[in-house]
């Protein structure tokens, strides 16, 4: 897949347990960024903990550009938040990309949808910040339909039973045949 405006091509791997701090890292600095410029979307640093079961489970992924981690995904096939929507679906979770890497963002979204139509899911769901409308516009633009926002446990992009509570605004994106929106 080739990542608009730095002409590389795009590979996903699964990380490993031994890549967890690549994972980590590309985490991490998404979300000083994003705190950089005030945006409330995670936490200011990653814990281990809150990714290793998603990397042993082999639904967290790493994409490489030119040999180089450039950003990760994880791709669940159930989540809590979504209990009240029928339908099969995969859900993206944790997507960042590193800054040298800027519009790798669509490439990802694009393969996810492809891997869950190959894997029978009618759709493709995620969520963020609701506070954070610089990404709720980004997702709309890329053809997710806004479903409603609700309450998650835990700080921003950790997802517990207690802690403070945050807002997220859930996306949904129908998948056709091609494993694109229809």
């Amino acid at each position: 897949m080739t990542v608009d405006g730095i002409g590389a091509e795009a590979g996903f791997r699964r990380a490993t347990v031994a890549s967890t701090d690549v994972v980590l890292g590309v985490l991490d600095e998404a979300a000083r960024w994003l705190g950089s410029r005030g945006v409330s979307q995670w936490p200011p640093r990653f814990e281990a903990a809150w990714v290793e079961g998603a990397i042993s489970r082999g639904e967290t992924w790493l994409v490489d550009v030119a040999g180089k981690a450039a950003g990760t995904v994880t791709l669940d096939w159930s989540d809590p938040l979504w209990a009240d929507t029928p339908g099969s679906a995969a859900y993206v979770h944790r997507m960042a990309v590193c800054r040298w890497a800027a519009g790798l963002g669509g490439v990802i979204l694009t393969w996810a949808a492809a891997t869950a139509r190959d894997q029978g899911a009618g759709a493709l769901r995620l969520d963020c910040v609701s506070s954070n409308t610089g990404l709720r516009a980004y997702y709309e633009a890329a053809g997710f339909t806004h479903r409603g926002d609700a309450p998650v446990g835990g700080a921003p992009g950790q997802r517990a039973d207690e802690g403070p509570v945050t807002w997220v605004s859930r996306y949904e994106l129908p998948l056709g045949t091609d494993g694109l929106a229809d």
